[in-house]
Formats: C-alpha cells, sequence, structure tokens
C-alpha cells in the first residue's frame, strides 16, 4: 500500500494527538497569515477587525452594514466603533440605500483600495507561496477541511461569496 493511501486511511480513525497537531498548525498558520497585515496595520492604530471590514467591503462593494454584521458575527457596537474610524479616515465611505432610506451601504473609497490591496498583496503571497509548495490535491483537501469545519450559515454566506454574490 503506498503511503498517501495508508496515510489516508490512517485519517479515518484519529487519534486526539493527530487532532491535537492539527489544531496547533492551524494556530501558528493563522498566526503567520495575519502577522504581515498586522505589521502593516500597528502603526495606524487599526486591528483585524478593522482589516476584516476593508476586505468584505471590497469583496462586495454597496454591502449593507447588516449584511457586513452577519459576516463578521460582531455586535452593532462594536462594528460600528470599527466603521466610524475608516469612514472618519477616508477609507470606507456610507452611503444611504436608495430603496430603503434606513439602509447603509459601504463602499471603500480610493485610498481604502489601496490599503484593502497592501494587506491582500501580503496575504496573498504566504498563500501563493504554501499552495504551491503544498501542491493542487493538498490545497483541494486543505479546502474541503475548511469548509466542514464551517457551521451550515457560515458554509451558505461563504458559498455566496465564492460565486460572486453579496
Amino acid at each position: 500500500m503506498s503511503e498517501a493511501a495508508s496515510g489516508g486511511e490512517s485519517l479515518l480513525f484519529l487519534t486526539d494527538e493527530q487532532l491535537r497537531k492539527g489544531i496547533e498548525a492551524m494556530f501558528f498558520a493563522y498566526r503567520g497569515f495575519t502577522a504581515d497585515p498586522d505589521r502593516i496595520l500597528d502603526g495606524m492604530d487599526y486591528g483585524r477587525a478593522h482589516h476584516r471590514a476593508i476586505h468584505f467591503i471590497h469583496r462586495s462593494p454597496g454591502t449593507t452594514v447588516n449584511n457586513l454584521l452577519s459576516i463578521l458575527g460582531v455586535t452593532k457596537q462594536s462594528l460600528n466603533r470599527v466603521l466610524r474610524t475608516l469612514i472618519d479616515d477616508g477609507l470606507v465611505e456610507s452611503r444611504v440605500g436608495r430603496v430603503d432610506k434606513r439602509e447603509r451601504h459601504l463602499f471603500l473609497t480610493p485610498k481604502g483600495a489601496d490599503l484593502e490591496r497592501t494587506l491582500s498583496d501580503a496575504q496573498r503571497a504566504r498563500m501563493r507561496a504554501a499552495y504551491r509548495a503544498a501542491g493542487p490535491v493538498a490545497v483541494q483537501g486543505f479546502r474541503q477541511v475548511l469548509e466542514a469545519m464551517m457551521d451550515p450559515d457560515q458554509r451558505r454566506q461563504y458559498q455566496t461569496l465564492k460565486e460572486g454574490g453579496a
């Protein structure tokens, strides 16, 4: 039996030790994945919440505040604090809804788009290097594992984004 086949079979019976190693690998990978944006944001008095808001506003221009709340899974108070800073600093623009005047639609300004590009370029470089090192089969398996870890609501939101929707 090949090493790949035996490795796959052994995954059917995961030990606590194998799971611990996976948890720790994910922890350190996340630290690496966020390290570059953290360094960029450090001198700007922004944190990961700002980065996530910028990312998803870029991903879905015109998204509503309520949709962003749903995607980020944060409190309204927390998001409002982040958005207020981004708007005041000229990175995000909030526009009143055309159909429903109570809605606020969010867009990156050119300055916000520049910051988003800088942050994403750093993460894309890290992801590209890791994907190339791991190979296409591992990349597909990695995505399958990540999607399987998502709660059903999160998976639906992810699928909507993946398909180019809101």
